[in-house]
C-alpha cells in the first residue's frame, strides 16, 4: 500500500520554499555572464526571462493544482502525454536540478571560502541533504531562515550601491545584440528556476488545487522585484561593462561602492 504524505503546508510555506529555491546563488552569479553577453541589455533580458518562467510556472501551477502528488513534472508528463514522456521529463528534471545543485553548491564556495570552493560546496550540499531528510516542515523553518538572511543580504547590497557617490544611471540599450539579449535571458531564467519546486510538494500542501496556484505567481513575482533592485544597484556602480567582468558581481559592486565589509 502506498503510503500517503502529510499536508502540512500553506501557501506562505509554499512561497517561502520557492522563494528559497530561486532567490539564492542564481542572483549571486548568473548577473555576471549575463551581463557579458546582453551588455546594456541586461536589464531587457531579465524582462524576458520573466516572462518565460511566468508563462512556465503558470502552466506547472495549473498542471499541479489537477494532478497534485509528488513528482511534479513526471507525474505531468505520465498523465497528459504516456509513460514514456513521463520517464522522459522526470530524468531531465534531475539532470536538470543535479546540474542546478552543483552550480549553487560552487557559488557557495566561490563566495564563502574561494581557496576551498569545491570544500565548502560539498559541506553545503551534505548540510542541506541532512536538513531535508528531516523532513518538509523542518526544511520549510530552514528555508524561513536562509531567505530571511538573503533577502537581507541582497538589501544590503542595494542599499550600499545606490547610496554610494559613485553610482549612476544605470546603462540601458541593446548594445549585445539579438543573441547576446537571448543567451541572457536564458541565463538569467536559471536564477527563477526554483518555482518549480512548489509544484514538486503536491502530496505536501493543504488544499492544493487553491494553494499552489497561488503561491507559484506570489514566489515569481516577489523574486523578480529583488532581482530588479539588484541589478538596478549593480549596474549603478560597476556599469555593463564591468558586471560583465565581475567574477563576484555582489561583492564587487560593494567593494566598488566603498562598503567592502
Amino acid at each position: 500500500m502506498t503510503q500517503e504524505l502529510r499536508r502540512t503546508l500553506g501557501v506562505f510555506d509554499a512561497v517561502v520554499i520557492g522563494l528559497g529555491s530561486m532567490v539564492g546563488a542564481g542572483i549571486f552569479a548568473a548577473l555576471a555572464p549575463a551581463a557579458h553577453a546582453a551588455g546594456t541589455g541586461l536589464l531587457a533580458a531579465l524582462a524576458l526571462a520573466a516572462a518565460v518562467a511566468y508563462c512556465n510556472a503558470m502552466a506547472s501551477a495549473r498542471l499541479a493544482a489537477r494532478y497534485p502528488a509528488s513528482g511534479g513534472t513526471y507525474v505531468y508528463g505520465r498523465e497528459r502525454l504516456g509513460p514514456f514522456w513521463g520517464y522522459l521529463a522526470g530524468w531531465g528534471f534531475v539532470v536538470g536540478k543535479t546540474s542546478s545543485c552543483a552550480a549553487m553548491a560552487l557559488t557557495v564556495g566561490a563566495y564563502v571560502w574561494p581557496g576551498q570552493a569545491h570544500l565548502v560546496a560539498v559541506v553545503a550540499v551534505v548540510a542541506l541533504t541532512a536538513v531535508n531528510y528531516g523532513g518538509v516542515r523542518k526544511s520549510a523553518w530552514v528555508t524561513r531562515a536562509i531567505v530571511a538572511l538573503v533577502l537581507a543580504v541582497l538589501a544590503a547590497v542595494v542599499a550600499a550601491c545606490l547610496g554610494s557617490s559613485s553610482a549612476g544611471h544605470p546603462d540601458v540599450g541593446l548594445s549585445g545584440g539579438g543573441a547576446g539579449l537571448l543567451q541572457a535571458a536564458g541565463l538569467l531564467f536559471f536564477a527563477f528556476a526554483g518555482y518549480a519546486r512548489i509544484a514538486t510538494l503536491g502530496e505536501e500542501v493543504r488544499d492544493p488545487a487553491r494553494t499552489i496556484p497561488r503561491a507559484v505567481p506570489l514566489a515569481l513575482g516577489i523574486a523578480l522585484v529583488v532581482y530588479v533592485c539588484v541589478a538596478v544597484a549593480v549596474l549603478s556602480v560597476l556599469g555593463a561593462g564591468g558586471l560583465g567582468s565581475a567574477t563576484a558581481p555582489l561583492a564587487d559592486a560593494v567593494r566598488a561602492a566603498g562598503a567592502p565589509g
